[in-house]
C-alpha cells in the first residue's frame, strides 16, 4: 500500500498541534501588518490579531508562501510516495493555482483537491483524506471522490460589525452605516466557492436564528439523501469570543440531538473580512457520492 501524506494550508483552521496529534500536514497563510510579515497559527496567534485588527492595523492575508510548500512537499516525499494537498478554494485565493503549478514538477506524486472548501468544510476535507488513504487509496483516488463531492457542503456566517465588510469592499459605506443604525446584520453564505449575501436581519438573536434555519433547510432538501448513506456532519465556528462559542455549541446540540457538533475558531484569513465576534455554522456530507 502507497504511503499518502495529507497536506493543507491554515485556513481549514487546523492548527500545527491539532495536525501533529492527527498526522497531517499545514502549511501557514501569510499576513502582512502594518508591512510587517507573519504566518498564522506561527508567528500569529488569534489574540493578537484581534487585538491588532481592533487597533486599526492595516492587514492583508496572502497564499502560503511558495517556499513554504516546498520545502514541505520535499520533506514528506522523502519518505511518503504522495502528497495529497488541499488548499483553500480557487473561488476564494490563488493559492490552488500556485499549488497545482508547483505539483508538475513532482509528476504523480503530488495531487493538488479544489473541492470547494474554505474554512471548517476544508477541514473535514482534510480528515476525509486521511481517511481514504488509511483504507489504501492512491493520491489520484483520493482527489477524485473529494473533487466528486465538492458541492455537498454549506457555510453560514452571520458577523458582530460591518467594519470589515465595508474595508474589504463587500458592503458600501452607506449601507454599513445604515446597517449600524438600524442594528441590520447580514447573514452569509458560502457554497460552491462563493460568498453570496443569504438574508439581511435586525439582531444578534435573529441572526443566529436565521443559520439554524438555513442548516435546518439544507439537511431537510440538499442533504435528504445522505442520511440514508453515510450521513452528514455538523460544524460551528466563532471569531475571538470563545465564551460565546461554547455559549452557541450547546444551544446547536440541544436544537439538533443526535448530531455531535464540532466547534473551531475561523481562520485568520476569513477573521480578516468578518472581525471578532462573528459566528458560523456549516454542513457536510461525507464523501457523498464519493464511495
Amino acid at each position: 500500500m502507497r504511503r499518502i501524506a495529507v497536506t493543507a494550508d491554515s485556513n481549514s483552521g487546523i492548527t500545527r498541534e491539532m495536525a501533529e496529534q492527527e498526522g497531517v500536514f499545514i502549511v501557514p497563510m501569510l499576513f502582512t501588518i502594518d508591512g510587517k510579515e507573519y504566518l498564522e497559527g506561527v508567528s500569529l496567534k488569534s489574540r493578537d490579531f484581534f487585538m491588532y485588527q481592533e487597533e486599526g492595523r492595516d492587514i492583508k492575508s496572502a497564499q502560503p508562501t511558495v517556499g513554504s510548500v516546498l520545502e514541505l512537499w520535499d520533506s514528506l516525499l522523502k519518505e511518503y510516495d504522495e502528497v495529497v494537498h488541499i488548499p483553500m478554494t480557487k473561488a476564494l485565493s490563488g493559492s490552488y493555482d500556485t499549488s497545482l503549478a508547483l505539483s508538475r514538477e513532482y509528476g504523480d506524486r503530488v495531487y493538488v483537491v479544489d473541492n470547494q472548501r474554505i474554512s471548517v468544510t476544508q477541514k473535514q476535507s482534510v480528515w476525509d483524506a486521511k481517511r481514504l488513504a488509511k483504507e489504501g487509496k492512491s493520491g489520484r483516488e483520493i482527489q477524485e471522490v473529494l473533487e466528486a463531492s465538492a458541492s455537498e457542503s454549506s457555510i453560514y456566517l452571520t458577523v458582530d460589525t460591518l467594519s470589515y465588510l465595508k474595508k474589504g469592499g463587500r458592503i458600501t459605506p452607506a449601507a454599513a452605516a445604515i446597517g449600524d443604525i438600524l442594528n441590520i446584520r447580514p447573514v452569509l453564505q458560502i457554497q460552491g466557492g462563493k460568498i453570496d449575501a443569504y438574508a439581511k436581519v435586525r439582531g444578534r438573536k435573529k441572526s443566529k436564528q436565521v443559520l439554524v434555519e438555513a442548516i435546518q433547510k439544507d439537511i431537510q432538501e440538499r442533504f435528504a439523501k445522505a442520511q440514508k448513506g453515510r450521513g452528514i456532519k455538523l460544524h460551528a465556528a466563532y471569531a475571538g469570543i470563545p465564551e460565546e462559542a461554547m455559549e452557541w455549541k450547546q444551544q446547536l446540540e440541544e436544537i439538533f440531538p443526535g448530531y455531535t457538533v464540532d466547534m473551531d475558531e475561523l481562520s485568520l484569513n476569513i477573521c480578516t473580512h468578518v472581525g471578532k465576534g462573528a459566528l458560523g455554522i456549516a454542513v457536510t456530507c461525507n464523501l457523498c457520492g464519493g464511495i
